[in-house]
């Protein structure tokens, strides 16, 4: 489990990738409306968990790496099309909003399982949830 001075540094990149992305998306003309619906429409990835955790943990973590989103972004940047680059920024904002958050990419064995730790309010110690 991340704790700390790290969990903190951790959330605090998230928080900075996730601005810079949503500053990304609005410089190239991306519609502020459809921004939060676009963002969160990334999350869609959780429907392999309808497969088990497994094939959930990969589809998840297929959208929730930095990779995907910094390759469309970079595809779009140098390839000059500028509605890759709302794609990139969209997916680059999805990640750094959850690891703002504290969600990490999944392990195979459970949703709750992360590289960042275990989520969910039942792994929270008793005495921080009262």
């Amino acid at each position: 489990m991340v704790t700390g001075a790290v969990r903190a540094l951790l959330r605090l990149e998230g928080a900075v990738v996730l601005a810079f992305s949503v500053g990304l998306y609005l410089r190239y003309g991306g519609n502020v409306w459809f921004l939060i619906p676009f963002i969160l429409a990334v999350d869609v990835s959780m429907a392999g968990y309808a497969a088990g955790p497994s094939t959930g943990a990969m589809m998840y973590n297929a959208l929730h790496s930095w990779v995907p989103g910094f390759a469309v972004l970079a595809l779009g940047m140098f390839g000059g099309i500028d509605w890759l680059v709302l794609a990139g920024a969209v997916l680059v904002a999805h990640v750094g909003m959850d690891r703002m958050m504290g969600y990490g990419l999944k392990y195979p064995t459970s949703f709750a399982d992360t590289h960042l730790g275990r989520i969910g309010r039942a792994h929270v110690p008793h005495e921080i949830r009262q």
